[in-house]
């Protein structure tokens, strides 16, 4: 049985007229087990694949056998389905055209799936708004399914519905299913794909190769499989006057959940967090209260991780009011780590973004401060990534400059990773 803890990370202690407290929430599940497997409901999972007729002969090669690797990975007994997708969605395996549109896994649907798969052909436009209005019926035909989860594979553009069908699309599916976008190849819009994973909980990452699909789709397809809490939701109570000012997701990746706040009572605010495996995650909360007398306590918010309707995990944010500045000058290092590694995602899109429009000066300065949280923040990785497409003068004021020649691969590499983040140094 999974068991979660709580642990939280701030500086309590608040200055005379201080109102603003902050803290980082550690959230872990251990024991999660596997997905469908722990008596709260069936799990489903859905492989669309882009099959339009830009995908052509290689991609679409090398997208059969990912998708293949991924159905491999799907433990028995699980529900499952197969779409293809071009400016239209079709329903590739289970052949049904009424009533149950997902089977459940086993040798024989296995095998049957495999030679769907098979039988791709790239033909068609995009329209992954369609997509994923066809994968929520599938996920809805199936009764009692606790964890639904997709993957969704592209190679271009959404080029064949406007960006208000693909978002009525994506209002529509929000809560209902997870799903984790890839894209192939260097001619599909970070933007526009990351969009869609947020939405629905899930990543977004670029695979510049088509010979390296088949290990991240059966990488994906484990992970989800390894998933075995169907569900879980995050509640911030906060006291009477006081105001949730924001609460995102800061580890593994950065994910501002404030916009999809549900009340659970006047005090309380509910915030999804989808399944989870053994793994830990942090969460950043900021609260404003209303000023109290040097001195003076208060209980600024109460974070719970809560599953099935049960409290499974708690954390305690306090807040004290005191006129020693050595206590309320200090900065907490998970909070300072945490806000350095959004403003850093929020630098690094920016900075992109700026490029792709010819603003040069933006794009230096921006990618220049992004050069400059990693540094500081110790995130190696995006150092790596920007070193590819600015040329580092000087990590430590952030001076750089842009590359003439980037490789377009490398910055949708960046851009892709620019919501990862990495954990405080021990």
């Amino acid at each position: 049985m999974a068991e979660f803890s709580a642990a939280v990370y701030q500086n309590e202690f608040l200055p005379a007229g201080g109102t603003d407290v902050n803290a980082i929430v550690t959230v872990s599940c251990a024991g999660a087990g596997g997905a469908g497997r722990s008596g709260s409901g069936d799990a489903g999972e859905i492989v669309i694949v882009d099959t339009s007729g830009s995908m052509g002969r290689v991609r679409l090669e090398a997208a059969k056998v990912a998708a293949a690797a991924a159905v491999d990975q799907v433990l028995d007994g699980t529900w499952f389905a197969v779409v293809a997708g071009t400016h239209v969605a079709y329903l590739a395996y289970p052949a049904v055209r009424t009533g149950t549109g997902m089977v459940r896994m086993d040798a024989a649907t296995r095998r049957a799936a495999h030679q769907a798969i098979a039988q791709f052909r790239a033909d068609g436009g995009t329209a992954m708004g369609t997509w994923l209005t066809l994968a929520g019926r599938l996920f809805d035909s199936v009764p009692g399914l606790a964890q639904r989860h997709a993957i969704l594979l592209t190679d271009g553009e959404n080029h064949n519905e406007t960006p208000e069908q693909l978002s009525a699309a994506l209002a529509a599916v929000t809560g209902a299913f997870q799903c984790d976008c890839r894209g192939v190849g260097v001619d599909w819009q970070v933007a526009e794909v990351r969009r869609i994973a947020q939405a629905l909980l899930g990543t977004v990452d670029i695979v510049p190769e088509p010979e390296h699909l088949a290990e991240t789709f059966a990488t994906l397809m484990q992970e989800s499989m390894n998933r075995g809490v169907a569900d879980a939701q995050l509640r911030v109570w906060a006291p009477l006057g006081a105001e949730v000012s924001f609460v995102r997701q800061v580890a593994p990746t950065v994910e501002d959940l404030t916009g999809r706040r549900v009340e659970v009572n006047p005090l309380t605010g509910g915030y999804p967090t989808g399944s989870w495996g053994d793994e830990a995650r942090e969460y950043h909360v900021s609260v404003r209260l209303a000023a109290k007398a040097i001195g003076q306590e208060q209980l600024a918010a109460r974070v719970q991780l809560v599953v099935g309707g049960e409290v499974a995990a708690q954390g305690l944010v306090k807040a004290k009011w005191s006129d020693d500045e050595g206590l309320t000058t200090r900065i907490n290092p998970e909070v300072a780590h945490y806000t350095g590694q959004t403003e850093l995602a929020q630098a690094i899109q920016e900075g992109l973004a700026a490029k792709a429009a010819g603003d040069e000066d933006t794009a230096t300065t921006r990618l220049g401060r992004a050069v400059q949280l990693a540094a500081l923040t110790g995130n190696e990785e995006a150092t790596t990534r920007l070193g590819k497409v600015v040329d580092i003068e000087d990590p430590a004021t952030g001076t750089v400059r842009l590359r003439r020649v980037v490789e377009r691969a490398d910055e949708m590499a960046l851009d892709t990773a620019s919501t990862k983040t990495t954990r405080v140094r021990a």
